[in-house]
């Protein structure tokens, strides 16, 4: 099996940053299309998770909007071949020094690179745990 061979990393990161622009913009229609659209599609958050894109769609809809100024750092995409990716990254917001973590696994299928589970977290303050 090839790993990260570029054209797939280049189209796995292009569909991560349409992703993201949909996030940051709050069109639900447009992040859940980053999604498998099946039952099986797992989503971890903060504090939720949904299994299904219809619990997604569901839960999305009554979200508000992500506080302003996300950004990314530490972003890394790895291809397993021609058909599945793995994109981790971390997340914070404005002057916040906390950063989420965010894992998506993409899949391509018959109609594109699709996310079919996903994981977002925060690190517990060191005070906790």
């Amino acid at each position: 099996m090839e790993i990260d061979r570029t054209d797939v990393v280049g189209e796995v990161t292009a569909a991560f940053v349409g992703y993201e622009q949909a996030l940051v913009a709050g069109d639900v229609d447009r992040i859940c299309g980053y999604f498998w659209d099946s039952a099986a599609t797992v989503r971890f958050g903060l504090a939720d998770h949904q299994y299904g894109l219809d619990e997604q769609r569901k839960w999305r809809a009554g979200q508000p909007p992500l506080p302003p100024g996300r950004r990314l750092v530490d972003t890394v995409v790895t291809a397993f071949g021609a058909d599945l990716a793995v994109v981790t990254t971390r997340f914070g917001y404005g002057d916040a020094a906390t950063t989420g973590r965010q894992t998506q696994t993409w899949v391509r299928l018959p109609e594109g690179w699709r996310i079919v589970t996903a994981h977002v977290s925060e690190p517990l303050p060191p005070d906790v745990g």
